[in-house]
């Protein structure tokens, strides 16, 4: 028992005189510290990483609130701006009313109206999409309906409604009617071909 006592005070005393097992068992506890130290700061890291990708998602949406929270209002305020046109085209068109002498006035009321309106939307960076002479772009415009015509394939013949764009995103696609190939011409060379 004594024995045992003076082996262990003599280790203790004289690291050099450790077994080759508690050496193994330190130098495994040390690396375990490290690579836990390592797993530590590698977790620490990623939460940094991640609260700074979070802080910047949340930036860019108060950005696109900012900027789009009015999307949903402006978008259906396009109705208001649609029936005063349809509106000034139906008094212009009916008989009845052309005979009235005021008809100038009121017309001329509305384009007021419509006209502030359009300064309005302008002020709050809606603006109106441009078709004339304007090739069919699918992410801007809607083909309502295809006509033949001698112009080129895919390009705006008329504008059936208004689109209107906020900033940059689309609002509202315009709606047009874009030119198709005239299939006289197209049976016309197809006949030419044959007979050659």
């Amino acid at each position: 028992m004594f024995e045992n006592n003076d082996k262990k005070q003599e280790i203790n005393e004289n690291p050099e005189a450790k077994s080759s097992q508690e050496v193994s068992d330190q130098k495994a506890k040390e690396i375990s510290v490290e690579d836990k130290l390592k797993e530590t700061e590698n977790k620490l890291l990623r939460s940094l990483a991640e609260i700074e990708n979070q802080r910047r998602r949340f930036e860019k949406e108060i950005k696109d609130a900012f900027e789009f929270g009015s999307f949903n209002f402006a978008k259906e305020s396009l109705a208001i701006l649609d029936n005063l046109h349809r509106a000034k085209e139906a008094i212009k068109s009916d008989t009845k009313l052309k005979e009235n002498k005021d008809l100038d006035r009121f017309l001329e009321n509305i384009s007021i109206i419509e006209k502030d309106l359009i300064s309005i939307f302008e002020r709050n960076r809606i603006k109106k999409i441009d078709t004339k002479g304007k090739k069919f772009d699918p992410n801007i415009h809607q083909a309502m309906t295809e006509i033949e015509d001698d112009s080129e394939t895919g390009s705006i013949l008329q504008e059936i409604q208004a689109g209107y764009m906020l900033g940059d995103r689309l609002l509202r696609p315009s709606l047009v009617a874009v030119a198709k190939k005239n299939n006289q011409k197209n049976g016309e060379n197809d006949t030419k071909k044959k007979k050659k």
